[in-house]
């Protein structure tokens, strides 16, 4: 097989869950330690960091990675989902995997695991873990995949755990209130191991405080804890930070949900900086240098795509992977504070996502352009349309992103503003289309 018969052959013989949602999600680990023991353990061969959260996690985990990296460790970063390519979900000092070494993968290992029938996230973990020990990592920094508790990454002991918020989202599998989805999370909470939990409301507060105490695990709640002093948006893109324990530092990522990540971030690194080994040296060594760095070129280090991210200047264009109600009450915040001739917001949802509650805070000034994402999970475009009629949302549905996408830029004048989000695959689409558009020039 060749690299895309083998994604393909995964995408179809292990249950993919951005095409089918919950019949992907394969509740145990049984899986999970079965593929570990076959390859040798390998998380076992080098530091990690977990992480967890409704929102944020992918910030928060590709700006760590990035401050490990600028502080001179070679740091292994697994997350999902993917945008545009699957390897963007496992790199290492911000390379993704090779094409080689993911078909080598599945071509070795398939009649060890096609007998376990296992879930396309558990084979993907596998693999992410065992290409981590092979190239030496000093550490990983590991993002959950769903929930914690029963999620395969949740077979690591890490230096810390971060949980980033809970929020309304894939309640089929992990609860219907917030304090059961908090109970899932808090699962990775890990005996003696320090926890660090951005924020919590009053149904998860208690949830996290006694799954901490439960596992005496020291806990840091960061938003008791004043990392972040001030934050100033830049008119260049990016925020400006005073943080109480490492000088001012400039935030690439230019979203107003950052502010909270970068708080949690910070408290993050405060409990890996207090780290020492049996002879009193310190765990890991990370510089103010280092960490502004991090900060300042999280992309360029990792290759995070999707956070607020600018697309186009004349007219401004700004993408965001941002998908529920814990997302886009930022995400809202600050569209309304775009100025701007005309808000054009080219938006898709997929079908099992709170679509009311988001739909109930968008800009009602703006001229939308419904489209459909390329899963099977997608939310009509029409449909959606006729939902968002009911809140005041006026615009038309285009089926595909790429259709929404160039009828909202043949309509804009230069002084317009684009918004184009409403889930990751709708923003997958759209960098996927301007990625062949350029590769055609």
């Amino acid at each position: 097989m060749n690299y895309q018969q083998t994604i393909d052959y995964l995408y179809n013989v292990a249950p993919l869950f951005q095409n089918i949602g919950q019949g992907a999600y394969k509740e145990g680990l049984s899986n999970t330690i079965a593929l570990d023991n076959h390859f040798g353990n390998p998380h076992r061969h080098y530091l990690t960091i977990h992480v967890a959260g409704t929102n944020g996690k992918g910030s928060c985990s590709h700006t760590l990675a990035a401050i490990l990296q600028s502080a001179g460790y070679k740091v292994g970063l697994y997350t999902s989902p993917h945008l545009v390519d699957f390897r963007e979900r496992i790199r290492v000092n911000g390379k993704m995997i090779s094409k080689r070494k993911v078909i080598d993968f599945v071509k070795n290992e398939r009649p060890f695991f096609e007998p376990l029938h296992p879930s396309f996230f558990e084979l993907v973990t596998a693999l992410a873990f065992k290409h981590f020990a092979e190239e030496g990592v000093d550490i990983a920094v590991v993002e959950v995949g769903l929930g914690g508790r029963l999620d395969c990454t949740n077979i690591i002991t890490p230096l810390v755990s971060v949980i980033t918020n809970i929020s309304y989202d894939h309640m089929q599998m992990l609860g219907d209130t917030l304090d059961k989805i908090a109970a899932e999370k808090a699962g990775i909470i890990k005996r003696g191991i320090p926890v660090v939990v951005g924020e919590t409301v009053q149904e998860t507060r208690p949830v996290f405080l006694n799954k901490a105490e439960e596992m005496e695990a020291p806990i840091t709640l960061a938003e008791e804890t004043r990392e972040v002093i001030d934050a100033q948006p830049c008119k260049s893109g990016g925020i400006d930070y005073v943080t109480q324990h490492f000088g001012t530092v400039h935030g690439e990522l230019s979203g107003l949900y950052q502010i909270k990540n970068t708080n949690t971030i910070l408290c993050a690194l405060r409990q890996l900086l207090a780290l020492h080994n049996e002879d009193g040296s310190p765990v890991l060594r990370i510089s103010d240098k280092a960490i502004a760095k991090g900060f300042a070129q999280v992309s360029r280090l990792t290759g995070l795509m999707g956070r607020w991210q600018t697309i186009n200047q004349r007219p401004l264009t700004v993408c965001d992977a941002g998908h529920n109600i814990g997302g886009f009450q930022y995400i809202a915040q600050q569209l309304h504070q775009v100025e701007c001739r005309q808000m054009r917001i080219v938006f898709g949802m997929v079908s099992d996502k709170d679509i009311s509650a988001v739909l109930s805070v968008l800009p009602k000034t703006a001229t939308y352009y419904f489209c459909t994402a390329s899963v099977k999970r997608a939310l009509d475009s029409e449909i959606l349309r006729q939902r968002a009629a009911a809140f005041g949302l006026q615009g038309q549905s285009y089926g595909g992103v790429a259709n929404a996408y160039q009828a909202a830029l043949e309509a804009s004048s230069p002084d317009d503003f684009i918004y184009v989000g409403g889930s990751c695959f709708v923003v997958a689409d759209l960098l996927s289309f301007l990625g062949e558009k350029r590769a055609k020039k």
